[in-house]
């Protein structure tokens, strides 16, 4: 074991780790997300208490997604001042000061329609205002650095929302917030619990014709070449287990620091099988973490963060 561990060519450790996390309104709220057993919806307080826990546990980073009291068209809930996610930052910071907060910058959780922009016409007809969704956007990402986010996460696959995020942060004084831009994110069967968890399944159509084709490989080299031109500080691939060849391949095309999401489906089928004694859990998730950073990973965000945390120490 000892031979092993000094010619081990891939590390693992808890510091490549980022814990998400839901926020939704109420007190003393921690309600268990039924898809994603072991995960929660928060209240603002019970997400600062969990916060404290997810540092003590040496884990760096969260990443916050909203669940606002009330939905509308325009997603008005991702930027307004006192949003559910601004009130989290804020929470967060002053219980966990030394925890990095990165926030989600989309719209999906906030409209009553479930889609990522501004949308003209329903059901077939439907189509997403491209550079109209860029400008509320921006307005979120600067909203959520005001309430103290030090990483902003685009996840809406917008044309030019990096850009667009990047001038309007810098516009406002926030040039040190950071820009973590989900570069090469796939439209993808995985995100089944996840949309249970931020309750934001779009209401008509699908988000396929904003979020990429799981059979491209050429297009998200596309997609990562932009964002990392528009001034991407981290560059991601989502979802992560079926696409280890994109995040390998970014990686050697590319020196910006690499994030894969692990998503909800993928940790969802783990904890379903190790529920049903069908596998061993923690074997299961480390050697699938660590397959990640073999693939070219810096920094994983997964939903297995705190259960990790505790098997790597």
């Amino acid at each position: 074991k000892a031979m092993r561990r000094l010619v081990r060519e891939t590390s693992l450790s808890v510091d490549d780790l980022i814990a998400p996390l839901f926020v939704r309104p109420g007190r003393k709220v921690r309600k268990p997300i039924s898809s994603m057993p072991g995960q929660f919806q928060f209240s603002v307080d019970e997400a600062a208490k969990e916060a404290v826990e997810l540092f003590e546990a040496g884990i760096p980073a969260m990443i916050l997604f909203g669940i606002p009291p009330r939905k509308d068209r325009l997603g008005t809930g991702a930027y307004t001042a006192d949003g559910i996610v601004q009130k989290a930052v804020r929470a967060i910071r002053k219980k966990a000061p030394e925890l990095l907060i990165m926030t989600d910058v989309c719209l999906c959780e906030y409209t009553s329609h479930g889609h990522c922009g501004v949308v003209r016409g329903r059901g077939r007809n439907f189509e997403v205002d491209n550079d109209a969704t860029l400008k509320l956007l921006a307005k979120t990402a600067v909203s959520q650095a005001r309430a103290g986010a030090q990483v902003v996460a685009p996840s809406a696959m917008m044309d030019g929302q990096v850009l667009a995020i990047r001038e309007a942060l810098d516009r406002s004084g926030f040039e040190g917030v950071a820009i973590m831009a989900y570069a090469a994110k796939f439209a993808s069967a995985f995100y089944g619990p996840f949309r249970d968890a931020a309750e934001s399944p779009p209401q008509f159509g699908d988000r396929s014709t904003y979020q990429m084709d799981p059979a491209n490989v050429r297009e998200a080299l596309r997609e990562v070449e932009m964002d990392a031109a528009e001034g991407a500080d981290i560059l991601m691939v989502k979802p992560a287990l079926a696409y280890m060849d994109i995040i390998r391949l970014v990686r050697d095309e590319y020196d910006e620091p690499l994030a894969c999401y692990n998503v909800s489906g993928e940790y969802a089928m783990v904890k379903a099988a190790a529920q049903k004694g069908w596998i061993d859990e923690q074997e299961i998730v480390l050697e699938m973490l660590t397959g990640f950073r073999r693939a070219g990973a810096d920094m994983i965000l997964t939903y297995h963060a705190k259960d990790a945390a505790v098997w790597l120490k």
